[in-house]
């Protein structure tokens, strides 16, 4: 037993004597990332012009782009209260739809939602949303997927990439 253990012991210490770099065996993962960054590419132009095809069709809303690439509508605006800062509390409700208007998800299904503003987690689309919205407003985003579910979809009723349309309305707080 004792001449297996050194046995053990001198196959251990001649097997790790090499100091050699150990490459990667797929020697393909350039062609990997260079594919990938093509479909992401084709992918957001795709929904770019899914996007801005959604807002032509909807003359009955003036439609402006923001910072972070989806467009946006006031359908009721209001000038007197101000936008929220990080840390302020909002409360809204918003529905859920496809490119072409038919609902996804309702308000009611949706519900009312309270939010700290950059301090509790929220779908991106929502965070981004929410940040130019003064208290009394509905505003009409379209959104690309990957402010939304992305390539996961929500596993029931939205779908892989799927750019959406929220309607989203600030409630004003009661104090």
């Amino acid at each position: 037993m004792r001449s297996f253990i050194v046995l053990i012991f001198f196959y251990a210490f001649l097997s790790c004597s090499e100091n050699k770099a150990r490459y990667p065996l797929n020697k393909n993962s350039k062609f990997f990332l260079k594919s990938s960054a093509n479909r992401n590419k084709t992918l957001i132009s795709r929904e770019e012009f899914l996007i801005k095809k959604a807002a032509k069709l909807d003359s009955s809303n003036n439609y402006n782009i923001s910072e972070s690439g989806f467009l946006y509508a006031y359908i009721k605006r209001n000038n007197k209260s101000s936008l929220p800062k990080k840390g302020t509390q909002v409360r809204f409700k918003y529905q859920i739809e496809d490119l072409e208007k038919n609902t996804i998800y309702s308000y009611k299904e949706l519900g009312v939602v309270d939010y700290l503003v950059d301090q509790e987690s929220l779908l991106p689309a929502l965070r981004e949303g929410v940040r130019i919205m003064r208290a009394g407003e509905v505003v009409v985003f379209l959104f690309p997927s990957y402010l939304c579910y992305s390539y996961q979809g929500d596993g029931d009723k939205v779908g892989t990439n799927q750019p959406l349309r929220f309607t989203v309305e600030r409630i004003p707080l009661i104090d």
